[in-house]
């Protein structure tokens, strides 16, 4: 049966040569030209496909490597896109959106993702809000065994809830006054756990990314052992180019 065409990314012409990758189902990467844009793809064996952990990184794989082998300025399509068959896909998205893929793609010339993630222990962070501040130690301290009533409760635990949110906003005002300056463009997206206090994306060009990575290193030194950071200096710029598309018919 015949399910089309699973879509990885897109690049300017003349798009990669010599590919040697296989994608999802171990199907080989292929490229297709349509217009003026080179289209990463592989044929589908599925009517759709689940996004797994495998096939996400599966998918990601491939643009990465395609970037690592001299490739850069790609355009990642969002994981799952099937299309049936390449006039549908010219007539959906390469002729009505041609302009704006060329915008975007030229956005990208010379530039990369790269992405930090900040994580803390909350509790350990109470216990050193409370260190700081001996007012809230001794005021939650003397309600232990005591009766309280729940508008005191609540008043405590509003005033541990702000120091904390103070100290969060400071730390990430020091790595958006430390970082931004070097990057194009920023995105900031909701932190995925508990734990995670800062989660951004940023648009930097290639040659800057030894200076961008000294200056997160420089930031894990100063927070030594308080602060996670999780530095991703190589991956496709889905932050910023990702086409949001349906699947095709």
């Amino acid at each position: 049966m015949d399910y089309g065409y699973y879509i990885y990314g897109i690049f300017p012409l003349p798009g990669p040569q010599k590919l040697n990758l296989h994608g999802l189902d171990q199907q080989p990467v292929q490229v297709k030209i349509l217009d003026d844009f080179a289209v990463l793809y592989s044929q589908a064996q599925q009517e759709s496909y689940l996004a797994s952990r495998r096939n996400l990184l599966c998918h990601e794989k491939v643009l990465e490597e395609i970037m690592q082998a001299g490739d850069r300025n790609l355009l990642p399509v969002q994981f799952g896109l099937l299309v049936s068959n390449w006039e549908t896909f010219c007539q959906q998205l390469i002729h009505p959106y041609h302009e704006e893929l060329t915008q975007l793609l030229a956005k990208l010339s010379g530039n990369r993702e790269v992405s930090v993630k900040v994580f803390w222990d909350t509790d350990t962070e109470i216990q050193r809000l409370l260190l700081e501040r001996p007012d809230l130690k001794t005021q939650r301290d003397s309600l232990v065994g005591q009766p309280l009533s729940l508008d005191l409760v609540i008043q405590i635990g509003q005033a541990i809830q702000q120091g904390i949110n103070a100290r969060k906003h400071d730390i990430i005002h020091l790595f958006q006054s430390t970082l931004n300056s070097l990057a194009i463009e920023v995105v900031e997206n909701p932190p995925q756990l508990d734990t995670m206090i800062y989660n951004a994306a940023y648009l930097i060009p290639w040659e800057a990314e030894p200076q961008f990575g000294q200056l997160v290193e420089k930031l894990d030194r100063q927070f030594e052992q308080r602060l996670r950071i999780r530095y991703n200096n190589f991956t496709a710029p889905f932050n910023f180019a990702r086409l949001r598309l349906l699947h095709s018919s």
